[in-house]
């Protein structure tokens, strides 16, 4: 009442004033005055989960996907009550909102060719106890289930949509790609997809937001391409790994010494990096955050030894050393990237591999120039190196200190000796023969390539 009281009062005013400004001051009374009812109706889901399958057969393509019925938004679905869906009313809208959330932001390929004639076979308004989504079977099946019972109970924000999505067929080929849009339905939206091959199995992808274009069963040179970008986008991405390898060329820029630290590195993350994606590694969540704090001191150590220590002879040992943390650094980015390699694994390694190494080099490339010519400027080379290792240990010492609170959330959980099976002992075991190996290589090879000091 007080409100309207205020709009009328306001009204007076534009008719009575000749003033501009009042006039807009008294048009934006109006608009705070007026009710904002109805605004909040069709909010974006914060947190938004779609199970699908996909799965080729000899003239079509089939493609299963569950929703939850709130992402799709502004579709108006007849409600009872307090907001319980009236399901004898929901076939045709189901359909709408299949073809317009779900239809128009799928695009498949068989090989280089879109495939556009798709279609909407059926869809299903599901319970949110419903298990049939748990395989490719059961899912299929579903769709030829009696609909829900129109005296069912289902409030709207917990109903679930199903929708079979077809395909059509008009290519020999095989190597299909799919593109989801599904970012759009929840502010965080996770996509997972079972790509179901024609020997039954599934091959598991998950997504967050919209991935692009993705290959469900790469060829081993998309495989090699797609790592080798990935391991120079994570290189160079990855500010600490960057600084940890600054801190090793630093005092170090003659290309012996420089060749033995990066070959040395490299021979190590590349071990531990086998090693993880083989499962060579601890399962427990207290294993990556102890990775990265362990990152953290070692570039924290190679700066204050930058500024306190004179002779670098041997620092590819210590390059040898950190790089094994390193390797299981990469290895975590790796892990989420790995769902892309289809059938070649060791391929993928190799080629993320090769892309960190293209990654360094890069990076080296770009500051070995820009570190000689800023020490030719200054009237002490040490000076330099001191004040840049400053920096670094600076920054990375506020990381160790991040990394340590996060890291002591975390339960240590450590396994009993009895508890590790004699395979897993044979593993460890041949890693670090293996790590001795290349090591005792490695020392043999640089006491002749290294300049005698």
């Amino acid at each position: 009442m007080l409100c309207m009281l205020k709009s009328t009062k306001s009204i007076s005013l534009i008719k009575k004033s000749e003033n501009p400004l009042m006039v807009w001051l008294a048009l934006l009374m109006i608009l705070l005055c007026i009710p904002l009812k109805g605004i909040d109706a069709h909010e974006v889901p914060n947190d938004v989960l779609i199970r699908s399958y996909f799965k080729a057969d000899t003239e079509t393509v089939n493609l299963l996907v569950r929703v939850p019925l709130e992402a799709m938004r502004d579709m108006n679905f007849p409600v009872k009550g307090p907001g319980y869906l009236q399901l004898n009313q929901m076939s045709e809208l189901s359909l709408d909102a299949a073809e317009i959330w779900l239809g128009n932001f799928v695009d498949v390929y068989a090989g280089e060719q879109k495939i556009i004639d798709w279609s909407i076979e059926k869809t299903r308004v599901s319970l949110p106890s419903d298990r049939s989504f748990v395989s490719y079977q059961a899912a299929y099946k579903s769709f030829s289930l009696a609909p829900l019972s129109e005296t069912t109970l289902l409030h709207h924000d917990q109903a679930l949509l199903d929708v079979w999505i077809t395909y059509p067929l008009t290519t020999d080929n095989t190597n299909f790609s799919i593109d989801l849009n599904f970012g759009g339905l929840g502010l965080n939206t996770t996509t997972v997809l079972a790509f179901v091959t024609p020997e039954g199995a599934n091959r598991i992808f998950e997504f967050s937001g919209s991935p692009g274009l993705v290959e469900l069963d790469p060829s081993w040179y998309h495989a090699f391409l797609r790592f080798i970008v990935s391991g120079i986008e994570h290189i160079l991405g990855g500010f600490d790994h960057l600084l940890f390898v600054l801190c090793l060329i630093l005092p170090c820029r003659q290309w012996r010494p420089l060749i033995a630290i990066i070959t040395a590195f490299t021979l190590a993350h590349s071990v531990t990096l086998m090693a993880s994606a083989f499962g060579l590694v601890p399962k427990s969540l207290w294993f990556p955050p102890l990775i990265e704090m362990l990152i953290a001191l070692s570039i924290l150590y190679m700066a204050l030894e930058n500024i306190l220590k004179k002779d670098f002879h041997q620092r590819w040992s210590i390059a040898f050393g950190f790089g094994l943390i390193h390797g299981f650094g990469f290895s975590f980015a790796l892990s989420e990237s790995l769902q892309f390699a289809g059938n070649h694994l060791l391929t993928s390694l190799l080629s993320f591999n090769i892309g960190v190494e293209i990654g360094q080099i890069i990076m080296i490339l770009l500051a070995l120039p820009v570190l000689n010519y800023c020490f030719r400027s200054m009237a002490s080379e040490k000076l330099g190196i001191i004040i840049i290792s400053a920096l670094v240990a600076h920054t990375a010492w506020h990381w160790l200190l991040e990394r340590y609170m996060t890291l002591s959330a975390y339960q240590f959980n450590i396994p009993l000796l009895s508890s590790i099976s004699w395979n897993e002992y044979l593993s460890i075991g041949v890693l670090m023969l293996f790590i001795i190996l290349i090591l005792y290589l490695l020392r043999r090879w640089f006491k002749t390539f290294l300049p005698k000091v």
